[in-house]
């Protein structure tokens, strides 16, 4: 069974960092694409960062161009999102996913995470 676990997500000023983790157990991490998503209170959930299984292969959304960075590190079958600048408009709950196929959208990715809270004070 796919297990995805988030952590790392807290509460932020404005202009601070955080790093999330999701760790994955269950499927054969290294062939997975990697995927961040996020969901604000009312809103869609949106992509914001993927890693594909290939090196070298990323993804981000315009809205966190230069402030985000993906990573993953398959000996510790962990994904990570370094996220610098954040904004208050970052606040939402964070989502990791895994998908073999997974790409830029939600309906890429058939296995979630629980999600981790990251709030940002202004």
């Amino acid at each position: 069974e796919v297990h995805l676990v988030e952590s790392g997500g807290g509460l932020v000023q404005s202009g601070g960092s955080l790093m999330l983790s999701c760790t994955g157990s269950g499927f054969a991490f290294n062939d997975y694409a990697l995927g961040w998503f996020r969901q604000a209170p009312g809103k869609e959930r949106e992509g914001v960062s993927v890693i594909g299984s290939s090196v070298g292969s990323t993804w981000y959304a315009d809205f966190v161009q230069g402030r985000f960075a993906i990573s993953r590190d398959n000996a510790k079958n962990t994904v990570y999102l370094h996220m610098n600048s954040l904004k208050p408009e970052d606040t939402a709950i964070y989502y990791c996913a895994a998908d073999r196929w997974g790409g830029s959208t939600r309906g890429t990715y058939g296995h979630w995470g629980q999600g981790t809270q990251v709030t940002v004070s202004s």
